[in-house]
């Protein structure tokens, strides 16, 4: 018997119970359409004149309905008489490299084959502008070239910052467009300056260059589209800060203020750029974001396919599995945070060889006197929060919850002769 089995054969696992989280589920049932409409308000599409070369900014987040959304615009834009090319918007993401960036895109099901029109992949950025504070501003070459720019993207709260503009339209001018280099230089003075520095390099961004509009989206809990607004250029701002609080209103969230033990499946760049969400989860990369439960040992087992081993967020939790390491690309991981200046997120915690020993070492690291009353969830990653598993301790909590339905009856975690969970 190995010194780890003899320190963790003994730590009980709680019997578990299938939950489910009710949140406000209104969506849209056609969001295409409602793009459509969008897209016909005066001073949009109006803007787009024929003949144009229009730049359609793209990012890599897993945002529901995004190949939808694209194609829609593109529709819209060639009706125009213009002619879309698709752009990459996203910093550091896909390694960091041309091919990575468009290989991103693919996964989320834009391609030229899907979308019938170039996809220009390029790194290659100028710098068009500098702040008073020195910082140089450099966006996307083939998107400064163009005549017209749109830009994509999910209004949502940000991962290591607070701020009147977190994550969005704004965000994505500065740090998508931006390429490496520019997103590199807008975190080069930390996290403590972003809520400065974003709408500021934003404001000379969409000064300098043909912003027309941006499609700005809103989700709700279960990851359906709730809000599609197109927003003119000069109002993407005060939009987007209306936007911004009803994102964070509708967010999902466990609705537990105390765990003992968090158990998330699968952490991935599809998921969150920071792997899980720290809004969701309560451990956030920096001191300059805020709110969640208290959360005393995290654990995360697997890395989704889609975030082809980039295992930025990793470091957030306190234990991970071989599975998980095995997986993992440090150059696409360390990219993140070599580009952000926060180096948290690509650490690589505690790691043992299967799920069993991590949640157990997790259990037993939790610091209650009592294993046997562990409060321990179970999710699958940070976007999916409607049906969970809660350990038998938490069900009292549960039962008189007005937003919490017990789903079946008690059970164990069955794992298998490796010592790994059913995913």
């Amino acid at each position: 018997m190995s010194m780890l089995d003899e320190l963790l054969r003994d730590i009980p696992m709680p019997p578990m119970v299938r939950i489910r989280q009710v949140f406000d589920e209104s969506a849209l049932e056609h969001p295409e359409e409602e793009l459509r409409r969008e897209l016909a308000k005066p001073g949009i599409m109006d803007q787009i004149l024929p003949g144009q070369t229009v730049a359609v900014a793209v990012g890599s987040r897993g945002i529901k309905n995004i190949a939808l959304f694209t194609k829609t615009t593109i529709e819209a834009i060639q009706a125009a008489g213009a002619y879309p090319v698709i752009i990459p918007c996203m910093g550091s993401h896909g390694g960091a490299t041309a091919e990575g960036q468009k290989d991103v895109l693919r996964h989320l099901g834009i391609d030229e084959s899907t979308m019938g029109v170039p996809i220009h992949s390029s790194m290659e950025v100028v710098q068009i502008d500098e702040l008073p504070n020195g910082l140089p501003i450099y966006v996307d070459k083939i998107a400064a070239e163009s005549d017209a720019i749109i830009v994509i993207n999910r209004v949502k709260p940000h991962t290591a910052f607070r701020g009147r503009i977190e994550s969005g339209i704004m965000k994505m001018l500065v740090i998508g467009l931006g390429k490496q280099k520019g997103a590199e230089t807008c975190h080069r003075l930390g996290f403590g300056y972003m809520a400065e520095n974003v709408p500021a390099i934003a404001h000379r961004i969409l000064a300098k260059l043909p912003v027309v509009f941006g499609v700005a989206l809103v989700e709700n809990a279960y990851d359906e589209t709730c809000i599609v607004r197109a927003l003119a250029g000069p109002t993407i701002e005060s939009s987007e800060e209306h936007l911004l609080e009803e994102a964070k209103r509708r967010m999902p969230r466990l609705l537990f203020d105390q765990v003992d033990v968090l158990v998330v499946d699968y952490i991935g760049k599809n998921i969150s750029g920071d792997g899980m969400d720290p809004n969701i989860t309560g451990r956030y990369p920096t001191p300059y974001a805020f709110g969640g439960p208290d959360i005393s040992k995290i654990v995360i087992l697997d890395l989704t396919p889609e975030s082809n081993g980039n295992a930025n967020g990793v470091g957030a939790a306190d234990f991970t599995t071989s599975t998980l390491v095995d997986k993992m690309d440090p150059i696409a991981t360390y990219a993140n945070a070599l580009t952000s200046t926060v180096c948290i997120p690509t650490k690589i915690p505690t790691t043992l060889e299967n799920d069993l020993y991590a949640i157990r070492a997790a259990v037993k690291t939790c610091n209650i006197l009592d294993f046997t009353k562990c409060r321990l969830v179970r999710i699958r990653d940070t976007l999916h929060l409607d049906e969970i598993e809660i350990s038998v301790n938490l069900l009292d909590e549960a039962l008189g919850h007005p937003d919490i339905q017990v789903v079946g009856e008690p059970y164990r975690l069955e794992f298998d002769e490796n010592g790994n969970l059913a995913k």
